[in-house]
């Protein structure tokens, strides 16, 4: 793969969640790997930036190293869709509908697929 084709990408990390620390863990270790495979790529905390600096800054994309609300949720998934930046994982819907563990059950049971109750 040509890692310059992937341009500057912003790894997300830390946020405003209770899981802020475990993310940075996360961010600091994809960022790592990134680098070491001489992809140009950055830490980046919306909890001290705005996301809409990923634009101006010049990110063609992001991979998400959040965890919890507003990083798993479908929040951040819906303002990189907003600033038509590709990211990592699942898509707003399936992110939003996952972090829900009753809804989730539910589209489980009504599908017909085995989950505990």
């Amino acid at each position: 793969m040509d890692v310059a084709a992937l341009g500057k990408v912003a790894v997300l990390q830390g946020g405003t969640s209770a899981e802020r620390p475990i993310s940075l863990l996360s961010g600091a270790g994809v960022l790592e790997a990134l680098r070491s495979r001489g992809v140009d790529a950055h830490a980046f905390d919306p909890a001290e930036r705005e996301l809409a600096e990923l634009r101006r800054e010049g990110f063609a994309r992001c991979f998400i190293a959040l965890h919890g609300r507003h990083g798993e949720d479908g929040t951040v998934q819906g303002a990189l869709e907003l600033l038509g930046i590709p990211y990592t994982g699942s898509g707003v819907m399936a992110s939003s509908v996952a972090l829900d563990k009753v809804m989730t059950k539910r589209i489980w049971l009504a599908d017909g697929l085995p989950t505990p109750r």
